[in-house]
């Protein structure tokens, strides 16, 4: 049942926004890592690791409130409990290439593998 939950919970993430940014949390890489405990056959309790742009961004906290309540609404959830970490610090490459995209970045740059110049100098 828990794993099952995974992809709605991040289409309603995906309905989450950083108030200053244009772009859902979900693309921003702004949410770490979401764990299940399902103790109840039921419903599950949900807790949710994010992060944010900059540490001192003072819209954390409402951003942590939109996410709970979005996500308790749905009927397979119990509880949600949002924490915010800043380990790993975030940083523009966690972004998808449609926020990268969307916010005027270049996509992620994949190494290319260019062939070694053999120089000689007389």
């Amino acid at each position: 049942m828990n794993h099952s939950l995974k992809p709605e919970i991040i289409e309603v993430l995906k309905q989450c926004f950083d108030p200053e940014i244009p772009v859902d949390l979900w693309n921003l890489g702004l949410i770490y890592d979401i764990d299940f405990d399902s103790q109840d056959k039921d419903k599950t309790d949900v807790k949710i690791t994010m992060s944010l742009t900059t540490p001192g961004c003072g819209m954390g906290s409402q951003m942590a409130n939109d996410i709970k309540e979005k996500v308790s609404a749905m009927d397979e959830v119990n509880d949600v409990d949002v924490t915010v970490t800043f380990d790993p610090p975030w940083n523009p490459e966690m972004m998808s290439d449609e926020a990268r995209s969307k916010l005027g970045f270049d996509p992620t740059p994949v190494p290319k593998k260019e062939p070694k110049i053999d120089m000689e100098w007389e």
